[in-house]
This record gives C-alpha cells, sequence and structure tokens, in this order.
C-alpha cells in the first residue's frame, strides 16, 4: 500500500499516474483528464505541493515531469509522510537507516 502524506490529497496519487503514464504534462491538460475534476488552480497548487515535497519535478511554464522519489511512492516504495525510501529500495536511505541517524 502507498504510504501517503498528511498534506496528501486524493488527487496527488492521480496527477502521479497520469504525468507518469503520459510524461512531462502541462497543468492545463491534467485538468482536461477524465480522472481529474478539479479545476486548473487547484490542480496547479497540487503539483507545486508535490514539487516541494520531491514527487514532481517542475519544468517550466505549468509543465511537471514526475521524480525518482514520485516513482518510488506510485511504486509504494517510498513513505511520503517520514519522507524516507522503505526497506528493500537501492534509491535512499531507508526508514531505519533514517532514524538511527
Amino acid at each position: 500500500m502507498r504510504q501517503s502524506g498528511t498534506w496528501m490529497t486524493i488527487w496527488d496519487d492521480r496527477i502521479l499516474e497520469i504525468i507518469r503514464s503520459e510524461g512531462p504534462t502541462p497543468v492545463g491538460k491534467l485538468t482536461e483528464c477524465d480522472g481529474i475534476r478539479i479545476s486548473q488552480s487547484p490542480v496547479s497548487r497540487r503539483c507545486q505541493k508535490l514539487a516541494d515535497h520531491g514527487l514532481l519535478i517542475p519544468i517550466g511554464n505549468g509543465v511537471y515531469d514526475i521524480s525518482d522519489i514520485g516513482e518510488a511512492y506510485l511504486n509504494e516504495e517510498y513513505d511520503a509522510e517520514n519522507e524516507v525510501y522503505l526497506n528493500g529500495s537501492s534509491d535512499g536511505p531507508t526508514a531505519s537507516q533514517t532514524s538511527e541517524s
């Protein structure tokens, strides 16, 4: 199961999934997707929040791409609340490694 952050909304997973499948995507195109039922302004805020937490990469002009952290989150390898990779992932520190430091 994905380890979402308390700061996340239901739209965040959908935004990440769309960008993962479509590649770099402008906010305007996200609002046209069937799975997104909010307007451009809230989608833009969600993308910025996801970028602030490292799950998306802002490309410029309202275009976002998924980051390695975003991929790991969708693959259930990243805990977005504690901002750590989960055990078994080789891409970053695990929860147990970060709690030991």
